[in-house]
């Protein structure tokens, strides 16, 4: 039985292929087929508590655009033919199980669905105008054939991450979001008793800490459902992120003396983050006040424009 369920899609695209090269030989020769996209199984991280909706063995199959417009309903028919179930599960292959994440899809239609362009993103404002959740998606998961490799090109381009002047400007921000809502508000809002405030700032700590970790590794940061469990994966701060979160998790945010180990976490994780910025060459600095490593971050942007920006923004 297959552990997950990109596995399992990959099984079941293999004992379709002969079945959709027999029926589909001129679209097959142009296609390219696997399992990106939404969905925790598309990352690796389906459990047994997915499988309540959109789960079970299915496949994308990309199609260039014009091909799929004019072969559209032999292409349906070939779907309608799969098995209804694989290995004991319902598959998704027609219309009515699809909800929009599996079946024929355009080539450069898919990748405008999340990038809002048929394109690789040039210079920085359309990278930075793409969520970094839309680029996690289509990047994600497997690709289980490609026989012209023009699907896998454009993939690979954006694999190749930001242009460091994005990731530079993004880190940067970071730093501000982790140095105001964690090093600075986080203590005083406990000192005041204020555990609602507290609880705020502990959470734009967090999720700036998953995001920074993210960027040092040059990964996109999923959606935030998926952004722990993923970031367990990272090879950098990884484990101690998601170790420092575990703890701010587990945090009554009531009072100064309550939370002393989440404040000392994360003054801990900020030190981590400030020696690894000084091994990217992205700066060097003197402590773990990420404050004034923010600036010192962004004055490495080359573009004029992009550097003006206000360092807390991205």
């Amino acid at each position: 039985m297959a552990s997950n369920g990109l596995t399992l899609s990959r099984l079941f695209f293999e004992s379709t292929l002969p079945m959709l090269k027999e029926l589909l030989p001129d679209v097959m020769a142009h296609a390219a087929a696997g399992l990106v996209g939404e969905g925790s199984e598309c990352l690796g991280l389906d459990d047994d508590i997915s499988r309540d909706h959109d789960w079970g063995p299915a496949f994308c199959l990309w199609v260039p655009d014009d091909m799929l417009r004019a072969k559209l309903d032999r292409i349906e028919r070939a779907m309608a033919s799969l098995p209804t179930a694989f290995h004991g599960y319902p598959t998704r292959m027609t219309r009515d199980r699809r909800m929009g994440r599996t079946g024929p899809f355009p080539l450069k239609g898919f990748y405008r669905r999340f990038l809002g362009m048929d394109r690789v993103p040039v210079g920085w404002r359309e990278w930075m105008a793409i969520p970094e959740y839309h680029l996690c998606s289509c990047t994600n998961g497997e690709v289980f054939m490609d026989e012209e490799g023009a699907f896998s090109e454009f993939r690979q381009a954006l694999l190749g991450y930001y242009p460091e002047d994005v990731r530079r400007k993004k880190i940067a921000a970071r730093c501000m979001i982790m140095a105001q809502a964690g090093q600075y508000n986080l203590p005083r809002c406990l000192q005041r008793g204020n555990a609602v405030a507290a609880m705020l700032a502990a959470a734009r700590f967090s999720e700036a800490a998953l995001s920074m970790t993210f960027l040092l590794s040059r990964r996109f940061m999923p959606f935030y459902k998926w952004a722990g469990r993923l970031a367990e994966k990272l090879p950098v701060l990884g484990s101690e992120t998601v170790a420092t979160l575990d703890i701010l998790a587990r945090t009554p945010w009531t009072s100064i003396d309550s939370a002393m180990e989440a404040v000392e976490a994360i003054e801990k994780l900020c030190s981590l983050v400030a020696e690894e910025l000084g091994r990217q060459g992205l700066c060097s600095v003197q402590d773990n006040w990420l404050w004034a490593a923010g600036p010192l971050v962004q004055m490495g942007v080359v573009d004029p424009e992009l550097r003006a920006r206000n360092v807390m923004e991205d």
